[in-house]
């Protein structure tokens, strides 16, 4: 018997063919079968929207640690299988900012095959800045902090007395009250606050203030038992105290807790002008220095010890110092995700200061009275720089500049993720917000955020929360909030 194709005519039979191919193209094309033995698959990664000579920023992770920063498409090959994660951050062209969709994707990688994801650049709005009022009729209000993770916020008056503001209310009753102890003559009282990183189980704080002779105080405290809005008013414990009897001003005046669970405190040189003792550079003295002191088991006999890394530590100056060659540190700040320290050091008559150095270098020396700022301090001509620290910003006294700069932190909050690494900071005259990026050993991208009119700017704060705020001379708090 004949087969029945024989008796189709041609044209049906050649229009048979056609769709059998197409079935078995559809079976097979555009699927990417794993190759057979294949053990690695690929991935492309398409980045778009970029001008011409703007860099992406797209890192891609996945299995046994592999990681890969790319800055423009490309094929990555040889990857084991597994999900990837890729992962997009905005960069800069000039001013603006170019901002990625999706932020963050997952691809699934096979082997034998080649897996695709793609990012597309668009220019993002530019944020915009503005203070947003959350307390005040303060008794000038000095410093702001508050435990990680806790919703109030912990106000320090110059006076002698800390704040809570709980739920948006100032609290009538302070957490702590030392007026009797502190006196606010020059530039003297209560001048900070320190949590220790484990407040929440042993309730333990440290004050930083002037005593009625003008020396500095560091003391630790503790929470009540009853209420965790009040501090026990018999629970003090002198951790230091250093002479400051001749002047009233250049206390420092900042406790904080490094990255590494030491308690850190800047002094000031002394005060009067120049230092004229010479303090700031004398390792035998306390004062126009960082201290570094370990207080987890501080008690009456031992108030502290010191680490064992201070550079001073068995010979050679006083052990507590882990830097000196400071005028007037009045605020400085860690960023622990980078692991960097920042110094505002207040300068003298010409020149205000950042340094920026890398939280773990011990023994910098940051130069007063040798330098104000990067120029040579009361020299005609030149000075030794030898084995100093350059800071990475300065700022003149004048019109556009200002007189005392306010040190600030590195922004690390969630608010505001375009502001995430930029160190914020301020003048005391001046009353303006600026900030800038640092990376590879120098400050960039300095932005000047358009705040005006708020007062003298006297410090600044952070929440649980890592949100930041600004503390005027006009007794108000500010948060820094998207405009």
């Amino acid at each position: 018997m004949r087969h029945f194709l024989s008796r189709l005519p041609l044209p049906w039979l050649a229009l048979l063919l056609a769709c059998c191919l197409a079935l078995l193209a559809a079976c097979g094309g555009g699927h990417h079968h794993p190759a057979p033995g294949a053990t690695t698959g690929n991935l492309t990664v398409t980045i778009g929207g970029l001008p011409a000579g703007v860099a992406g920023a797209v890192t891609v992770t996945g299995p046994a640690s592999y990681s890969k920063t790319l800055t423009a498409s490309t094929t990555l090959t040889g990857l084991a299988p597994g999900a990837y994660a890729v992962g997009a951050a905005s960069v800069t062209q000039g001013t603006g900012t170019l901002a990625p969709t999706p932020v963050t994707q997952q691809v699934q990688v096979t082997a034998g095959a080649t897996a695709s994801a793609s990012v597309t650049y668009a220019a993002a709005t530019p944020l915009a800045l503005r203070l947003q009022e959350v307390a005040s009729g303060l008794d000038a209000p000095l410093f702001l902090t508050a435990p990680p993770g806790d919703s109030r916020l912990f106000i320090v008056e110059r006076a002698g007395r800390i704040r809570v503001v709980q739920n948006g209310s100032l609290l009538a009753t302070p957490f702590l009250d030392i007026s009797t102890l502190t006196t606010t003559s020059g530039e003297r009282g209560l001048l900070s606050l320190a949590f220790h990183p484990q407040y929440a189980s042993n309730g333990y704080f440290f004050i930083y203030y002037t005593n009625l002779a003008g020396d500095i105080v560091i003391e630790r405290r503790q929470v009540s038992a009853g209420n965790a809005n009040v501090a026990d008013p018999l629970s003090a414990l002198a951790i230091l105290t250093i002479a400051h009897p001749a002047f009233s001003n250049h206390n420092g005046g900042l406790l904080s807790f490094g990255p590494d669970g030491y308690l850190y405190a800047g002094t000031g040189d002394g005060g009067s002008g120049g230092d004229p003792p010479g303090n700031a550079q004398n390792t035998n003295v306390l004062l126009g220095k960082l201290l570094r002191l370990d207080v987890n088991a501080s008690s009456v006999a031992q108030p502290y010890t010191i680490p064992p890394d201070n550079p001073f530590a068995t010979a050679g100056g006083r052990p507590e110092i882990w830097a000196y060659g400071l005028r007037n540190p009045w605020r400085y700040a860690f960023d622990a995700p980078a692991q960097l320290l920042y110094i505002a050091d207040v300068g003298q008559a010409s020149w205000e200061e950042v340094d920026v150095r890398p939280a773990s270098q011990a023994g910098n020396n940051y130069g007063w009275n040798i330098m104000e700022g990067a120029q040579c301090y009361n020299s005609s001509s030149s000075c030794s720089q030898a084995g100093l620290v350059l800071p990475v910003i300065t700022y003149g006294h004048d019109t556009a500049g200002g007189c005392s700069i306010t040190g600030g932190y590195v922004y690390r909050g969630a608010a505001l993720p375009e502001l995430a690494g930029q160190y914020l900071y301020s003048d005391y005259c001046s009353g303006w917000l600026k900030s800038f990026s640092y990376g590879n050993g120098t400050a960039s991208t300095v932005t000047d955020w358009g705040i005006a009119n708020v007062g003298n700017i006297v410090s600044f704060g952070q929440d649980g929360q890592n949100e930041l705020y600004m503390l005027s001379g006009t007794g108000k708090v500010y948060r820094i909030v998207r405009k």
